[in-house]
């Protein structure tokens, strides 16, 4: 009788292991997991992008000095650089304004895309066509993928004026 119970235990057993075994079963699913990475660029400018054009006397004639300043764009993002003088002037021609108060006389100047003050450097550009501006395509956001870009300024009319300094704000615009 021992025997009889001790084989019943242990079929049962054997049928209760597969039993347990065949009945499970996985269900699967997916997802998916994105990221949209958007187009930028900055632009990057410290004491050297600005343009100091020599001091000169009253009357005489300056020369075409230049800046520089870069751009960074997302990798393989298009961009076109345009330059905007304070009073708006599409082609790249500003005033200089003094800075001592009650002076009113000013200076033109323009901004050209070569040292021989042959281009000039305006801001016609768009985020399709380069216009009177450059045009460069990005190679990443960190400092050593900047695109590097010079301007060059010189004064367009007398400087036969009040004896001050002169300055006018320029807006670089990246247009991607």
């Amino acid at each position: 009788m021992m025997f009889k119970n001790t084989l019943l235990a242990a079929a049962v057993f054997a049928l209760g292991g597969i039993a347990m075994s065949a009945s499970a079963n996985v269900a699967t699913g997916t997802f998916t997991v994105s990221l949209k990475v958007n187009k930028t660029c900055v632009v990057n400018t410290t004491a050297a992008s600005s343009i100091t054009l020599a001091a000169v006397n009253a009357g005489a004639a300056t020369t075409t000095l230049p800046g520089t300043f870069t751009v960074n764009c997302s990798n393989k993002t298009p961009f076109f650089v345009g330059l905007a003088p304070s009073n708006n002037n599409t082609a790249g021609a500003g005033v200089l304004a003094g800075g001592i108060v009650g002076n009113l006389a000013t200076i033109n100047y323009a901004l050209y895309q070569d040292s021989g003050a042959a281009t000039a450097w305006g801001n016609t550009a768009t985020s399709v066509t380069v216009g009177n501006g450059e045009s460069g395509t990005g190679g990443g956001m960190t400092a050593a993928k900047a695109v590097s870009f010079t301007a060059y300024a010189n004064a367009t009319s007398s400087t036969d004026v009040q004896p001050d300094t002169y300055t006018d704000t320029v807006t670089i615009n990246v247009n991607f």
